[in-house]
């Protein structure tokens, strides 16, 4: 009996823990990743002392909740690496990345935001590193501008992140025209006056940081 018990103890907390990340999942896609807590209970039919003894706070749950996203990340940016052409593989990664931000508001905020947590930042980082080796390679043959680095894709999500929060509703296409137009002032054959300097890592994470979702 005792154990029969606890089983039925352990299905309860795994279905109150899938109907809690189901409700997160629309609630961050819908409004981003600073929606109360209070409502995604609500919308999980669980109270919120449920929600906190699945996921101990705000962030517990954004990091069950993004890791798939951020996977994807990885995952195309490391396959833009492998692409036959350099520019179709840098344009392409760029409208992917954008494109995930115009899907859920809450992949809009967590690409340009930083995470304290291991689990977010560790794939982030691993992306990152394989954008660099992307733009690298499209540098080297000549088809995007030779100043072009790492920190104007992070400027390029930012610039698309309020773009979205402007025209999400009203015109919900109005990014890849923004994305058009940067994409073609990135061509080396478009090159104009020389840019002012990039933003470094350490501010541009300073400014990440500061975007991060309070608990």
């Amino acid at each position: 009996m005792e154990a029969c018990k606890r089983r039925r103890l352990r299905k309860d907390a795994e279905i109150n823990r899938e109907r809690i990340m189901t409700a997160a999942r629309g609630a961050f896609r819908e409004r981003g990743l600073d929606v109360p807590l209070e409502e995604i209970a609500r919308r999980a039919e669980v109270n919120i002392a449920t929600l906190y003894r699945r996921f101990p706070d705000r962030e517990a749950l954004i990091e069950a909740i993004l890791a798939d996203h951020m996977a994807d990340f990885v995952e195309a940016a490391e396959a833009a690496e492998l692409a036959d052409d350099p520019w179709e593989a840098f344009a392409g990664l760029v409208e992917h990345v954008c494109g995930m931000q115009a899907a859920d508001r809450g992949v809009t905020e967590a690409l340009t935001t930083c995470f304290p947590t291991a689990a977010l930042e560790a794939p982030r980082a691993r992306a990152m590193a394989a954008v660099d080796r992307v733009i690298e390679r499209a540098r080297r043959a000549g088809t995007l501008r030779a100043d072009f680095t790492g920190q104007d894709l992070m400027l390029i999500m930012m610039a698309n992140a309020g773009v979205l929060g402007s025209t999400r509703c009203t015109a919900p296409q109005a990014w890849r025209r923004l994305i058009g137009l940067i994409l073609d002032a990135c061509r080396a054959d478009r090159v104009g006056p020389p840019l002012p300097p990039a933003p470094s890592t350490k501010d541009l994470n300073a400014a990440m940081s500061s975007a991060r979702p309070q608990r």
